[in-house]
């Protein structure tokens, strides 16, 4: 079959090459046409708008003699019409074939003979023929650079906007479908498979000629992910045969394993080429090495190590997408799962067996899930689910995770093991709805399932006053939080006087806690204190306390030298069972510069006979350095008179239910009457609280209580008021007590 003529385009790339065909004429001056040949036969360039289909024929049956005899220079032969023709073979400095050129040469006349000899004409062009093969060489060698900063752009301009999108893309699910999308393209694969088994990640992306084969997937994915844990180098596969007889689909195969932090494989990036395609070379296998841990950190932060279900911020991310898919018909409710007790699984049977407990709850759930709902492990042993379904299917859907949660334990080789959950559940109401406020809301009835004997489902009822109550507190303590934050607290001093003012004494005042709205007003404790125990915010308040009381009373050390006064600073039971803290306060009295007889510490009687080693330990440090220890709260406990001895407290303060009482429960006023006697008999000072009426206050001064304390006596003052009359009182004190004759 003859080939047709080919019209020449101009190629402006090649046009500096005109000088190489004059210089050719020149030397030749019978050449008539300069013609250039790529190593496969592609004609590039020519001199002539037109080139012969005999030419084009002749080297095609030359090119396999000139790619393989490394040593052959060219060869003539004749064209129709008699035309000489010498083809030039141009090689590069290894011998591998860089060009043909061919130069066709005007026809002999009868009386000329035969063309001249190759050796002959390659011989005088050979100057000419070596410009021109260094020029190519240099060409290709910018070609072959050109095209590699080409394709280092590409690999840029993707890990770069792949980048970009991890940062902006409102969900894990869709960045890690983006980069496997992109690694399909920019790698020019026919397919990509991301594989994560732990966390149930199966992605399969395609080009948009080629279906995605989820049956292919499916056949092959346990032995990628075996080759990828077997190997912690990326395997490449281009052999199609072998690759065939795995997935039964013929592909040349990169795959990449997918580590965690510590280097544990997790899953498998895997890249599928057609056979026809270019073979997988090192650099595919880098660019998926960076794609593979770009996958790894996004898996890493959106999923659970442990359990396998979304982290929190995910879970808000995934939410967010979740339900506006679903459309605004569509009731979505919250469950608050928490595990009971499960520290007391890690005492009795180690960490071990309670993470074994964590991650078979976070199987259960992930098990149990319906259609469109999505879990989370929120911290420890806290998860939050988010699901498709009204409050009360949601209950239901509660109570199967609470049951399968109590199988968990009967498998157990320990028949002892008590698995449990609590679970409190709370609908997502209104469009745009927060799922925080939800979640805020589903803990709150958790904790109320807690408090009701754990191992239970309550459903979230805004007219149960426990479940409102800690709802509240939710709100009281994020507001308390911006007040430590934001300095919005303030301390009054409420005063302390003797019964007895026959003889000298010396100014005691209590310490108490304000804080400030947000818009300026003033709240007592008891708007806030339950909750800032609920949410242990108390060892922040009583380090708050203790640091500004010593630093408003620094500037008076000169004024308290002189001055006998005394300042209670209460002590919450979460500080005293926190390790660490009796060395801050101690820490702080002695850095202070103040005498640490100033103050006397209360604490409650409940929380001392909680952490009864540790209150003991701390009381002997305060009274061994002179500070004053008062036992608050005394009689209501069950346990008063048996601890009592061990203590050395220096003040007993009568619980004001006795206080109040005493005036019309004769029981009440034996209970006060009997302390005092109790303490006086062991030398222990004692405060009736809440002396709110004269009348009381005239009833305790007669049952041998020493000093009183309620509104009755002096209501509470800003404490940096009381210490402005400081040097007044301390100037009092100096004057000696006079008698004034007036007779």
């Amino acid at each position: 079959m003859t080939a047709p003529a080919q019209n020449i385009a101009p190629d402006t790339s090649w046009s500096s090459l005109e000088p190489y065909a004059q210089l050719i004429r020149s030397l030749l001056p019978r050449a008539i046409s300069v013609t250039l040949f790529d190593p496969q036969g592609e004609l590039t360039w020519s001199s002539e708008t037109t080139t012969g289909p005999d030419l084009i024929e002749r080297v095609e049956s030359t090119l396999s003699a000139a790619q393989t005899e490394t040593d052959n220079t060219g060869l003539v032969q004749m064209l129709d019409g008699g035309l000489p023709l010498y083809l030039c073979f141009l090689r590069d400095d290894e011998s591998r074939l860089l060009a043909i050129l061919a130069i066709v040469c005007r026809a002999l006349s009868p009386g000329e003979g035969a063309p001249r000899a190759f050796s002959f004409v390659h011989a005088l062009l050979r100057p000419a023929l070596e410009c021109l093969r260094r020029d190519l060489l240099a060409r290709t060698s910018i070609a072959g650079l050109k095209h590699a900063m080409s394709e280092l752009d590409r690999d840029v301009q993707m890990l770069l906007a792949d980048g970009a999108q991890s940062s902006d893309s409102p969900d894990s699910a869709d960045e890690l479908k983006a980069l496997v999308q992109g690694a399909v393209e920019h790698l020019r694969c026919a397919m990509a498979a991301l594989i994560v088994p732990d966390k149930s990640i199966a992605i399969l992306r395609a080009t948009r000629d080629c279906r995605p084969d989820g049956a292919m997937l499916l056949r092959t994915h346990r032995q990628l992910v075996s080759m990828a844990q077997m190997r912690k180098d990326p395997v490449i596969i281009n052999r199609v045969t072998p690759v065939a007889s795995m997935t039964g689909s013929a592909f040349r195969i990169l795959s990449c394993p997918v580590r965690s932090a510590n280097e544990r494989t997790i899953g498998v990036l895997a890249l599928f080429r057609d056979p026809a395609a270019p073979e997988f070379i090192e650099r595919d296998a880098r660019l998926t090495e960076v794609l593979a841990r770009r996958a790894a950190a996004l898996v890493l932060s959106q999923y659970d190590a442990l359990t396998g279900l979304h982290t929190r911020a995910a879970l808000e991310k995934r939410s967010t997408l979740v339900i506006a898919e679903r459309g605004p018909d569509v009731s979505w409710s919250v469950l608050y799962v928490d595990a009971d007790q499960l520290h007391v699984i890690n005492e009795s049977f180690g960490m071990h067996v309670g993470d074994t407990v964590l991650a078979q709850l976070g199987e259960l759930i992930r098990t149990r899930l319906p259609p469109g709902a999505v879990a989370a492990r929120l911290a420890g042993d806290r998860f939050a689910v988010l699901v498709p379904l009204m409050a009360d299917e949601a209950s239901k859907l509660g109570e199967t995770l609470r049951a399968g949660a109590e199988l968990l334990g009967a498998a157990h080789a320990a028949g002892d093991l008590k698995v449990a959950i609590s679970i409190g559940i709370a609908p997502l109401e209104g469009a745009g709805a927060s799922l925080s406020h939800a979640l805020a809301t589903a803990e709150t009835a958790c904790k109320a399932a807690k408090d009701g004997g754990r191992n239970r489902v309550v459903l979230f009822q805004s007219n149960d006053t426990t479940i409102v109550g800690r709802f509240a507190d939710v709100n009281v303590a994020a507001r308390l939080r911006a007040a430590i934050a934001g300095e919005r607290l303030r301390l009054d001093a409420q005063l302390i006087v003797p019964f007895d003012t026959s003889g000298p004494s010396r100014p005691q005042f209590e310490l108490l806690l304000r804080m400030i709205g947000e818009d300026g007003t003033t709240l007592g404790p008891d708007s806030f204190l339950t909750a800032a125990n609920r949410y242990q915010l108390m060892p922040a308040i009583d380090r708050w306390v203790i640091q500004r009381t010593l630093a408003l009373l620094h500037p008076q050390a000169e004024v308290l030298a002189s001055l006998p006064a005394s300042f209670t600073i209460n002590l919450s039971g979460q500080s005293l069972a926190e390790e660490g803290f009796a060395d801050f306060l101690l820490g702080a009295l002695e850095t202070s510069g103040l005498d640490p007889r100033l103050f006397c510490f209360d604490f409650t009687e409940s929380a001392t006979m909680l952490n009864l080693a540790r209150s003991e330990a701390l009381i002997r440090r305060l009274r061994r350095i002179g500070c004053g220890v008062a036992l608050d709260d005394f009689g209501t406990g069950l346990s008063s008179l048996a601890y009592l001895r061990q203590l050395s407290v220096t003040q007993l303060k009568i619980d004001g239910s006795f206080v109040r009482d005493v005036l019309k429960d004769p029981r009440a006023e034996s209970m006060v009457r009997a302390i005092a006697q109790l303490a006086r008999g062991m030398s222990i000072v004692t405060v009736a609280e809440c002396v709110e009426t004269e009348e009381v206050r005239a009833r305790i001064a007669t049952l041998g209580v020493d000093y009183g304390q309620g509104f009755a006596i002096g209501r509470p003052w800003p404490f940096t008021e009381v210490l402005t009359q400081l040097p007044i009182l301390a100037a009092a004190a100096a004057v000696p007590s006079q008698v004034v004759n007036l007779r």
